[in-house]
């Protein structure tokens, strides 16, 4: 049975959040969303709860983290080809993400990075499979 993946991250605008990522063309789980939270699908098994931050709070006795001001975390996903990093990565500029780093293009692999309203850093990547495997 393959695993699955839930990240959890705080949020300060729940609906802005939803309005970014599906201008990104992702969908969510009506199952797992309401007023406090919802599941971001990225693929079958890789899902992102995005929660507000108050709900979040619930879940740990720690201070969130200001995603704007320090790095809780890189949240770095592959993709088929470089285009697709492109147009991922463009997407998430034009729906008011921000860059994060300048494009790392190392033949063999390539990545954009930007930021999302939250501040949370996410890579889009493509790896040559030929290179990985000789790797």
């Amino acid at each position: 049975m393959p695993h699955k993946i839930f990240v959890n991250l705080p949020v300060k605008d729940l609906d802005r959040s939803v309005t970014f990522f599906t201008a990104l063309g992702y969908r969510f789980d009506e199952n797992f969303t309401d007023e406090n939270a919802t599941c971001l699908v990225i693929t079958d098994d890789i899902y992102a709860m995005l929660l507000t931050e108050p709900f979040f709070k619930g879940f740990t006795k720690k201070e969130i983290a200001d995603a704007t001001t320090s790095t809780e975390a890189i949240l770095a996903l592959s993709v088929d080809d470089r285009a697709a990093v492109d147009e991922i990565v463009d997407k998430a500029l034009a729906a008011g993400g921000a860059v994060a780093n300048e494009p790392n293009d190392q033949g063999f692999m390539y990545g954009r990075s930007f930021l999302d309203p939250d501040g949370h850093q996410w890579e889009i990547f493509w790896m040559d499979p030929t290179a990985a495997t000789a790797a």
